[in-house]
């Protein structure tokens, strides 16, 4: 077998677009929401997230999508509700998309983002303050993956999540090391990423 075998993409029988949500009154605010306590009914879209989602759907960058799952937190839920509305598609809310959990972070300014994914270079399986591990995020994210490859065949699927999980699955899916997930240019708030 070829190296070049060994580093191909997978082959999916889906197109997945994955998007951030819409920059969000946490992002606002410049505070940690992670737990679904607070982020399930609070915190959904700022006034420039709803900008941001009206300038893409205007000139949306990619195919049209036929499905839609999205984390069942507010700001992702608000998101998929625009884009779904857009589409005229139904929103399925999928859990395994959730924030990535950030344990005794919450409420705490986003500046301390830094902390934990200094320590997530070293050790993708840490959990300080009691954070959920990278690891833990990529196979949550992948399993969404998985369950739509096993049921769906030809469809455009986009994923609404938000920025560290998806920054994982990228760098999951890319085969690379999970502790290099942010060496890739951080996701932008309402952006779309095609899956090759």
């Amino acid at each position: 077998m070829t190296n070049d075998a060994v580093n191909a993409p997978t082959r999916r029988g889906n197109r997945y677009l994955l998007m951030r949500h819409g920059h969000s009154e946490a992002n606002a605010r410049g505070i940690i929401i992670s737990t679904p306590k607070r982020g399930l009914a609070s915190f959904g879209l700022s006034p420039r997230g709803e900008d941001q989602l009206a300038a893409l759907l205007a000139e949306w960058p990619a195919p049209a999508p036929t499905r839609l799952l999205h984390s069942d937190f507010l700001r992702t839920r608000d998101t998929a509700e625009r884009v779904a509305s857009h589409f005229g598609l139904h929103p399925q809310a999928e859990p395994r998309l959730r924030e990535r959990h950030f344990g005794g972070l919450e409420g705490q300014p986003d500046t301390r983002y830094g902390e934990v994914w200094a320590r997530d270079a070293r050790d993708p399986a840490h959990r300080l303050h009691g954070v959920e591990s990278v690891e833990r995020v990529a196979v949550r994210m992948r399993a969404v993956i998985d369950a739509l490859e096993a049921r769906c065949r030809g469809e455009t699927i986009l994923l609404v999540s938000h920025g560290d999980p998806l920054q994982i699955l990228l760098t999951s899916l890319a085969g690379r090391p999970l502790s290099e997930h942010r060496d890739r240019p951080p996701l932008a708030p309402a952006s779309l990423t095609v899956l090759g």
